[in-house]
This record gives structure tokens, sequence and C-alpha cells, in this order.
């Protein structure tokens, strides 16, 4: 019975220690003497003990926050960014056995490819069109670990230190192209007014009584609420008559020589 019982307890410990499981997330490179053997994963599979050895590998996307790295621009500015960088494994054999520490490898790659990105760009673009240096980025980092199974799936830069003196300058000529916007501005509004203005006058001469209706309306804008000013206005002709009249009037009664 115990020759039965002792060969049937190492078999069972054997299948035992042999099971591994993997989460979903989780995949098992699996070597068997030194060789590639496969993929295992996700869930319950067995490897020969003592034979095969695995490397577990996380395939979920991971984030790497990248430093500050000062570096100096096309338009000789020099700067600081940081940025952040999320990729995938999509083949963890070839990040197991084409590259010694992918993680570190791609956070090196990412970092010295940012500082050579900035400094192809002037300040401005930088600034402005932050996703074309994304983009750029991205592009060449997802180039070179494409050879490691590995996807980059978003960059993104998320700080820009600008010197306090560049700072200062950036202002100035942000306030004096505001400035000219505004006198832009002002000046076609007066050439607008001028428009407007000649067009009312061509409507006054064609038709003087709009002259007179404009006072009428005047009168009602002063006579506002607990306005205790009172304005009398008159048409013009009727000025231009009455001075006509005390002047006929004043040479009626005026000596002539003969009375003299």
């Amino acid at each position: 019975m115990e020759q039965i019982l002792i060969p049937l307890f190492a078999i069972v410990s054997v299948a035992i220690a042999g099971l591994r499981v993997e989460r979903e997330y989780e995949r098992g490179v699996v070597f068997r003497l030194g060789r590639f053997q496969g993929i295992k994963g996700p869930g319950l599979y067995w490897i020969i003990p003592a034979v095969d050895q695995k490397t577990r590998v996380d395939v979920r996307t991971k984030t790497v926050d990248i430093e500050p790295q000062e570096t100096v621009t096309a338009d000789s500015v020099t700067i600081r960014v940081n940025a952040v960088l999320y990729y995938r494994v999509m083949d963890p054999s070839k990040a197991i056995n084409r590259v010694e520490n992918y993680q570190m490898a791609v956070y090196q790659t990412a970092m010295t490819t940012l500082r050579n990105v900035v400094g192809q760009n002037i300040l401005d673009d930088i600034l402005q069109n932050r996703d074309k240096v994304n983009f750029k980025v991205q592009e060449i980092v997802d180039e070179v670990t494409a050879p490691w199974g590995i996807v980059v799936e978003r960059v993104e830069m998320k700080d820009v230190e600008i010197p306090s003196t560049m700072q200062r300058a950036m202002a100035k000529e942000a306030e004096a192209v505001r400035e000219k916007r505004a006198r832009l501005i002002k000046a076609e509004a007066e050439e607008d007014a001028s428009i407007k203005l000649s067009e009312a006058s061509k409507n006054i001469v064609n038709n003087p009584a709009a002259l007179e209706l404009r006072r009428l309306q005047m009168l009602t804008e002063i006579g506002a609420e607990n306005n205790t000013t009172t304005i009398l206005m008159m048409p013009s002709d009727f000025i231009t008559l009455a001075k006509q009249w005390s002047e006929a009037l004043s040479d009626s009664h005026s000596p002539t020589q003969d009375q003299k």
C-alpha cells in the first residue's frame, strides 16, 4: 500500500506545483530549459516544475511620468517641460525577449524624444500647438518601441516653465497686440459712424422736416423723470424769420435824412 501511495503523492505534488493562475490583465511568458515556449493565461494553466520558468507581464495601460526636461527651443529660449506617456504591452514575448527592461527603455526613449522634439520647435508653437508636439513625440516613441511589442497610446505635455524675463516680454507683446486691436476696432467704428452721418445728412437735406422731428425726439429724451431743466427748442427757420422781422422794424423806426 505504501509503495502505491508514495508515487501517487509525488505525482499529485508535482501536478499541484506546476499549476499557475494569471489574472485577466496578466500573461505568463513561459521558457522551457531556457527556450521560449509560449504565452499562457489568463486563467489556470500548468507548467512543468523545475523545467519551465515563467515571467509575468502586465498588459494593462501604464502611465509614465516624464520628469521635467530643460531644453533650448529653436528660437534659443531655455524652457523646462514635463509630460506623461501612456503605453501598453501588446506582445509579451517581444517585451521580455527583445529588451532587458522594457519599462525603463520606454521611459528613457520618451524622455530623450521629448527633449529633441521641443528643441526642433519655436516657443510659440510649443505654447499654441501642443497637440502637434504631442503627436510628434508619440509617433517617434511608438516607432522605437514597436519592435518591443509595445504600443504608445498617448503623450501629453503637462507643464511648460518659461523664464521670468521671457514672461515679461511676452506680456508686453500681448499688451501691444491688444492695444493695436483696440485701435483698429475704434478706427473701424469711426469709419462706420462717418458713413452713417453722411447718409443722415443727405436725408435731412432732401427732407428738412426730418431735422425738426429729430429735435422733438431730443426733447423727449431730455425731459426725463425728475428732471428740473426745461429746454425750449425752436425751428431754425422761425429764428431766421424773426431776425428778418426785427431788422425790418428797426429800419422802419430809424429817422431818415429828410426828417433830420
